[in-house]
């Protein structure tokens, strides 16, 4: 058995835990069982954000009609485009892998982990031990038991980054972000895209006037089964049939395809750990639980990212990790991690971006409010680049004036979020920390004032 003083279980932002504690001193011990980097790097958000600027760039050429350019797509290099993006992420990834590899502090041990006692694991034919272990395993794709579905060789986020060959037609269960994102970047390539989704609208998690919205902003992109149940899927001949039932009038439908993307949310990998070996508790839906410290209900625990399930986002994961480094180092001056202003944003076109409440969560909290909205047509920029759709929306405290969520459909909306995140977050984070900045005029954030200043 190797003795360790920080075992860390996973390569993404748990990586740089696992780095900054070897250089203080303690002897870690890094375990991965894939690719160095973790999900974002190989399978999440810098392969798709890659793929998806190609997906952009085919609109813009589509749309370069409007603004007096003729102009036409003579080829989709389908095949290039997944080479130029892989090619990168897994350059970045072997290159990390191989100074792991020859690393002496950390410790690189590769392999699927398991508990096998009290703060032990064993990965392959090694047994190690720590008196503390973050544990930052990331999830998966969630494959619910839809009937005939583990019979039919359908692809997960993780294939669809990969694919060599671009389908005729997907079909993509879920209308969730990853869905969406996945949907944008085929249908903009030349797929035709049916998307099933039980509920009313796409992107249910965002505040219902922005997800209704952009549902409203991309049906004619996409064969939208909105209010479907699925059925059943099977294959005939080297299609995938998929039978959905309308809610509403019960009848089935049979949709087929060349491909079928199952995206139905995310599951924690904690069942992969044995983690009753070491008498760590998980909640319902699998999530290791945490305190506000990332601590474990075993003293010496602490958990992070995906696996803990508090935001499943890269961003919040990297938070989560400077929290975590120093509360497992400086354990008599632990900080609680502060979620404050913890934004997201959708790479679909048009983009989503939000932070904070919802306005239905305000209403069903019953807190006081005020609306301020603009649309984006109605600035210069937006004028120049004839975005119809896009608008920013404030939710501001009544009373104090704090800026309680702010959401955003629309052109760059993942880039002027930021502003917003810094008035919440510096100051007096009111609104007013908006209003008296001075925007240049005819910039595109100039819609972030004028819906400051709309206020009712």
């Amino acid at each position: 058995m190797k003795q360790f003083d920080l075992i860390v279980i996973g390569t993404g932002s748990g990586l740089d835990v696992a780095y900054t504690a070897s250089e203080k001193g303690l002897k870690v011990a890094l375990l991965e069982k894939d690719k160095i980097g973790g999900t974002c790097l190989n399978r999440g958000c810098i392969p798709s954000k890659m793929l998806i600027h190609s997906a952009d760039v085919a609109d813009q050429i589509r749309n370069s009609k409007t603004f007096g350019i003729e102009s036409k797509i003579t080829k989709i290099n389908f095949e290039a485009i997944i080479k130029r993006v892989n090619s990168f992420v897994d350059t970045e990834s072997k290159g990390m892998g191989d100074y792991y590899k020859t690393s002496k502090n950390p410790v690189l041990f590769k392999g699927e982990a398991k508990f096998i006692d009290f703060k032990t694991l064993q990965i392959g034919k090694e047994t190690i031990k720590a008196d503390k272990i973050l544990i930052a395993a990331g999830a998966r794709p969630n494959i619910p038991p839809i009937p005939g579905l583990d019979s039919v060789n359908y692809i997960t986020s993780t294939e669809a980054l990969r694919l060599k060959k671009q389908p005729k037609e997907m079909t993509v269960l879920g209308g969730g972000y990853i869905s969406t994102e996945l949907a944008h970047f085929y249908r903009a390539l030349g797929t035709k895209v049916n998307i099933i989704q039980r509920s009313s609208w796409l992107l249910t998690k965002e505040d219902q006037e922005i997800s209704k919205a952009y549902t409203e902003a991309v049906k004619g992109n996409y064969n939208l089964f909105l209010n479907h149940d699925i059925v059943k899927v099977y294959k005939n001949g080297n299609k995938f049939i998929t039978e959905v039932k309308d809610q509403k009038t019960k009848k089935v439908k049979k949709v087929s395809s060349d491909e079928l993307l199952v995206v139905l949310g995310a599951k924690p990998n904690s069942d992969l750990l044995d983690l009753e070996k070491t008498k760590v508790k998980i909640d319902d839906k699998g999530f290791i639980k945490t305190n506000d410290y990332l601590e474990t209900n075993v003293p010496g625990i602490y958990a992070l990212g995906d696996i803990a399930g508090h935001y499943m986002f890269k961003h919040s994961a990297n938070l989560e990790g400077e929290y975590a480094t120093n509360n497992i180092l400086n354990p008599k001056n632990k900080r609680k991690v502060d979620y404050s202003a913890m934004p997201h944003a959708v790479f679909t076109t048009p983009q989503i971006a939000g932070v904070g409440y919802t306005e239905e969560e305000l209403k069903q909290k019953k807190i006081p409010y005020l609306k301020g909205k603009h649309m984006i047509l109605h600035t210069g920029m937006g004028k120049a680049l004839e975005d119809k759709v896009g608008f920013v929306k404030f939710l501001v405290d009544k009373k104090t004036r704090k800026i309680l969520g702010c959401h955003i459909l629309g052109t760059e909306a993942s880039t002027l979020i930021h502003e917003v995140l810094v008035a919440m977050k510096s100051g007096s984070g009111t609104i007013d920390n908006i209003q008296n900045v001075t925007f240049i005029h005819p910039a595109l954030s100039e819609v972030v004032q004028r819906a400051a200043f709309n206020l009712e």
